[in-house]
């Protein structure tokens, strides 16, 4: 990943923002996401992945209110993911480990829908700041489609950028209060 997008990653301050990867990587991140999400940096880099998250990890069932919603999202990224990349197999191992340990991931994974979805509304319960409404933006890196840089903001004047303001003042504190 070039130091250039780590910087600006970690510039934005009031943001939640990531990268993502193939395979629904999680590359980097700034403050806010690991406030917001949880501080994937406890996590070990293989358990850093979005559909594993989601599918194995009961706190995302909480966190994300549309869980179901999330869930198809992912599943019909990894399949459009699994069609620009029919033979890697870290994918192949990945589909496999979810379809072993999640009825959820095996029964939307033999829909077989393909999608990518680069923007959108996503409603969350954060243990420490209640509700929120935020709207995702995912930007494509031109010379690197294979990454994502994904931002998350609220309205202005919303009760959701009045939570997201009340996350950025705690800080490292807010991180740990969503376990990961």
């Amino acid at each position: 990943m070039r130091v250039a997008l780590l910087q600006l990653l970690e510039s934005i301050e009031a943001v939640p923002a990531y990268v993502s990867g193939r395979r629904s990587e999680i590359l980097a991140w700034n403050r806010m996401a690991a406030a917001l999400f949880g501080d994937w940096g406890k996590l070990p880099a293989a358990e850093r992945n979005w559909a594993r998250l989601v599918f194995l990890n009961p706190d995302y069932r909480e966190l994300f209110v549309d869980w179901e919603q999330k869930a198809y999202d992912m599943v019909s990224f990894l399949r459009m993911d699994a069609g620009r990349h029919p033979d890697d197999p870290r994918l192949s191992a990945l589909v496999g480990e979810l379809s072993v340990k999640s009825e959820e991931f095996r029964r939307l994974w033999a829909t077989h829908d393909v999608k990518e979805k680069s923007y959108g509304v996503k409603r969350m319960r954060h243990p420490l700041v209640g509700d929120l409404t935020l709207s995702f933006e995912t930007f494509r890196l031109v010379d690197d489609d294979e990454q994502a840089f994904v931002t998350y903001h609220a309205d202005p004047g919303s009760p959701s950028a009045d939570a997201l303001r009340l996350l950025a003042s705690w800080g490292t504190d807010a991180a740990a209060s969503v376990p990961t």
